[in-house]
């Protein structure tokens, strides 16, 4: 199965009032935290997704196994950043299986938190495996093929969610501890720097 990885490093941060993406944790970004830990699968190709500051972040993550891609519509939602990161990788990479779709600030994402979404769906023959914490399903989630379509018909503020509700049916989950430690204001980074 070929799977690919795209992150979603688009939006401009707002309730934190400055680049989320660029913070510092433990001598590296929070976006660099999640790159480096998709390079460590055999997931290819990566694909990082920049909207907001675009030139300022892609300058600092500059990485020759990692393709950027910009999103100029990146203030209409998340969406069309999933939109971007799809329809570029299905024009380059017509023989994608399954992606995996991940965000830029959840900074205890690890390596395995990915290859166990490749292997429950290899165990469970379902077409969408998503993160499972603190009582709800996110991201990282993975989308065999059978919902590209899907995904780039996604409009506005819809994130892939959406989807997983649709179609509970085809949905298996695994768990990923910490999961749902993300930074979204100046509250939860001083609380993540204070706890390292």
């Amino acid at each position: 199965m070929k799977t690919a990885i795209i992150i979603l490093a688009a939006g401009n941060s707002s309730r934190l009032g400055r680049t989320k993406q660029l913070l510092d944790y433990k001598g590296k970004t929070l976006l660099q935290t999640v790159i480096d830990e998709a390079l460590k699968t055999d997931c290819k190709p990566i694909i990082v997704v920049l909207g907001a500051n675009a030139d300022e972040i892609a300058a600092k993550h500059e990485n020759d196994q990692v393709s950027f891609v910009i999103n100029e519509n990146w203030e209409s939602g998340m969406a069309s950043s999933i939109v971007a990161g799809l329809s570029t990788l299905i024009k380059k990479n017509s023989e994608i299986d399954s992606i995996i779709i991940a965000v830029a600030d959840q900074v205890f994402i690890k390596m395995i938190n990915f290859k166990n979404l490749i292997e429950k769906q290899i165990e469970t023959g379902k077409n969408i495996i998503a993160s499972k914490y603190a009582e709800t399903i996110g991201t990282p989630v993975l989308f065999k093929k059978d919902y590209f379509e899907t995904l780039l018909s996604l409009k506005g503020t819809d994130g892939a969610k959406k989807i997983l509700k649709q179609y509970p049916q085809d949905l298996e989950t695994v768990a990923f501890e910490q999961g749902e430690i993300d930074i979204d204001t100046e509250t939860d980074y001083n609380h993540l720097i204070s706890q390292q």
